[in-house]
């Protein structure tokens, strides 16, 4: 299975399908057919039969997990320096305003640590480290709940008119009387 968007497997998912893959391999000194093992494992007949060549060519060590497809591009030591970067804000940085953006995250990284990120990578990465897309509600500093909270309990209902009962009406786009 691919991943299209960069995402991989926890380390937990890995073992829990090495260990699927070793339990194959014990069916496999068993001598039961691919169709069967399939069946009894939950997993496709395909992935029984790449198993199952792997297994004939180099035996369970092959079965086992290779690890992470690949290493983060940030370590855990830099992504730390990249999060002090971002609570400076993005204005520190040069740009006008207050809203940090996948685009002006990956320009920050491309100038603070020479490497290049896609975008999807990036928020992933940021995801990961428990950063949200989300935009902030704006809210006056002055605001006052208790206020907001008492208007709505009583002005509010004396403001809203009642709605009006309709009347019997008529589907056609012409008056009645008009026919």
């Amino acid at each position: 299975m691919r991943y299209p968007q960069g995402g991989g497997l926890t380390a937990e998912r890995r073992a829990f399908r090495e260990h699927i893959r070793m339990q194959a391999a014990e069916l496999f000194a068993l001598e039961h057919d691919n169709a069967a093992i399939a069946r009894q494992l939950r997993v496709n007949v395909r992935s029984v039969q790449r198993w199952r060549q792997a297994w004939e060519h180099g035996g369970s060590p092959a079965l086992e997990s290779t690890g992470q497809a690949s290493r983060p591009k940030l370590s855990e030591a830099l992504f730390a320096v990249l999060e002090q970067e971002l609570a400076r804000g993005p204005v520190a940085h040069g740009w006008p305003d207050q809203t940090w953006t996948l685009a002006r995250v990956k320009t920050l990284i491309g100038r603070r640590f020479h490497k290049s990120m896609t975008l999807s990578a990036i928020a992933q990465m940021l995801h990961r480290h428990g950063f949200s897309h989300q935009v902030p509600a704006r809210r006056a500093t002055e605001r006052n709940d208790e206020a907001v909270a008492g208007w709505v309990k009583e002005t509010w209902p004396q403001v809203e008119t009642r709605r009006r009962r309709s009347g019997p009406g008529c589907a056609s786009r012409t008056k009645p009387a008009s026919r």
